[in-house]
Parts: structure tokens; sequence; C-alpha cells
């Protein structure tokens, strides 16, 4: 089994990715105790897509997050470093436009999504900064960026239950559901030592993105970030 460390190695984290890609989606929607969905919603109502808009959805994997991009209208291309994860998107969505790309070296040109998007995915990147300046790099000036991703809980109680279930019972219900459960106890450390929500806008502020505000999901334990390139 692979299994990715703190230091997030792009190759480790891939094959990681790799090893969980046909079950990852069903994983999350019992890891998150039906949780996923309504994250989902929440991007895409902040992402607020609409025809003729062009939307790049950064650690995409399977796509599930890019289909409600698409229904709304607007061209989606979902992007991801795990060739495991798009082989199965690829499978599931022949039509649209996987792309195989690393957050810090986006294959596309300057100026050329209206919004980005990533979900879950920021916290598994090397350089975080580096990743958010690739992602103002290739949005129009005016454009936007959501990142959702886990955070830290608001109420100091709910935030030792919720440390308590990622540390102890994640990893064995991740036995129980998913094809490979040391990715999991990875993920729960990762969330553990990611940045709170003002230091993940303070980060996205050092990229060069504006306007930088949050939500906060499920009490804190995801929040959603927004953030605009100067026109």
């Amino acid at each position: 089994m692979t299994r990715a460390s703190l230091d997030k190695q792009p190759r480790e984290v891939a094959a990681m990715f790799d090893d969980v890609a046909a079950k990852y989606d069903r994983t999350n929607d019992v890891l998150s105790l039906g949780q996923a969905r309504a994250w989902r919603r929440a991007v895409t109502e902040a992402v607020a897509a609409g025809p003729g808009d062009l939307v790049l959805d950064l650690g995409a994997g399977t796509a599930t997050s890019s289909i409600p991009f698409l229904e709304a209208g607007a061209k989606v291309v979902p992007c991801d470093f795990s060739v495991g994860m798009l082989e199965e998107g690829k499978r599931r969505h022949p039509e649209l436009a996987f792309t195989a790309g690393d957050a810090t070296k986006l294959p596309f040109a300057d100026d050329t999504f209206d919004q980005v998007t990533i979900s879950f995915a920021l916290r598994n990147v090397q350089d975080t900064v580096a990743g958010l300046r690739e992602m103002l790099r290739v949005t129009k000036p005016g454009g936007k960026v959501v990142v959702c991703e886990f955070s830290t809980p608001t109420w100091t109680p709910f935030r030792t239950v919720y440390i308590e279930y990622l540390m102890r019972a994640l990893p064995p219900l991740a036995t129980a559901v998913s094809s490979n459960p040391e990715a999991y106890v990875y993920l729960a450390e990762s969330v553990r030592a990611w940045p709170d929500q003002p230091a993940l806008a303070a980060l996205m502020q050092e990229a060069g993105w504006s306007k930088v505000a949050w939500r906060n999901l499920t009490g804190g334990i995801v929040a959603v970030h927004r953030a605009y390139k100067a026109a």
C-alpha cells in the first residue's frame, strides 16, 4: 500500500491516490458521514459558474466535483496529477477534457480561466504558496479562486472531539471501506497539520490574491475560501 508522508513528495502523493481511485468517492461519503455532498454544493455556489465560463477544477480526481459546473452551462477542465484518478474519471465521464498536471506547474497559458477551484487537494500540494500563485497566473484578471479545504472547528469542545475522530476513529473506519486505509492515515495527519482559516487566507494574500474571505461549513471542519485576481 502506498502512503505519502507529510513532506508531500508529488510522486508519493500521486501514487497514493492512484491506489484509492476506484473507491475514492464512495469512501469520502462514508468517512465524511454524508457531508461531502453538501460541501460540494457549497463550492458550486461559491464558484457561481455560468454559461460560457471556463472553469479549472484542480485536484478534480474522478471529476465528481466538475459535473455541477458542466450542468450550469460552463466549460470545465478537470486537472489532477494522479493518473489513476484521471483514468477512473475518464471511464465515468468520457465527455470531459481530463488533463494531467501538477498544481505548482500548471500546463495552461496565463489568464485562461474565469474561475479556478480546488477542493480537498491544496493540502496535498508540496508548496502551498507556489500552487496558489500558479492558480493566480492562469486566472483571467477579475477572475475568482475558490478553495475548499478541511480546516479548524471554531468551537473548542467540538474541535477536541473532531481531532479524536480523525486520529482514532477514522483509520479503522477507512480499513473497512477503503482499498488503501494507509492513505487515510496520511489524510488525517495532513488535516491536523493544515493551517486554520486566517492562516490560509494570509497565504492566499501572500500569493497575490485579493479580497480574500471564507465561509465555515459544518462548524469549521471545512472552510470555503474565495478570492479574486486584480482586474
